[in-house]
């Protein structure tokens, strides 16, 4: 059996303790940290519309009011999603919606946002009952629709039809 030591000089041995973090310092200060863009406003039928909301029931019933919903607030189901990593074509068709209304959903991959479930009240000449999904990442709106419940029924983004 062989042993083999070897002894770094103390020259050495701080020589690389300072590359290593000379190295670290210059990875922090010239890799831009990625931070989600998401519109701060897009036209909605001449209007302009915020996507940064106060994150209350309120603030949300404010959000969806700037497109002419009106909620039952009593009727809000809260639950946190993670978006996932690969996009099936069900989830690739469902970010096809945020994207016509100016949002994104692919820069939140296996980030976990909030789903707010609400009850719409004033969904124009559809009997059934109608959702409106509202998408919730560090206060902003990152995504969301206004569906039927009905199995076979509709999917759109917050714009009125």
């Amino acid at each position: 059996m062989f042993v083999y030591s070897v002894r770094a000089t103390t020259v050495k041995f701080f020589a690389i303790m300072f590359a290593g973090i000379a190295a670290l310092v210059a990875l922090i200060l010239f890799i831009p940290t990625a931070q989600p863009v998401v519109p701060e406003a897009v036209p909605a039928a001449g209007n302009t519309v915020t996507y940064e909301i106060e994150d209350t029931a309120e603030g949300r019933a404010a959000f969806l009011l700037q497109f002419g919903w009106e909620i039952d607030p009593s009727s809000e189901e809260k639950r946190e999603v993670t978006i996932p990593d690969e996009f099936d074509t069900v989830f690739s068709g469902y970010n096809e919606i945020q994207k016509k209304q100016g949002l994104d959903l692919e820069k939140y991959r296996r980030k976990e946002v909030t789903r707010y479930t609400y009850a719409v009240t004033n969904y124009p000449e559809y009997d059934g009952k109608v959702l409106a999904n509202v998408l919730v990442y560090r206060g902003r709106v990152i995504g969301g629709d206004i569906c039927s419940e009905a199995a076979y029924g509709f999917i759109h983004g917050f714009e009125k039809p």
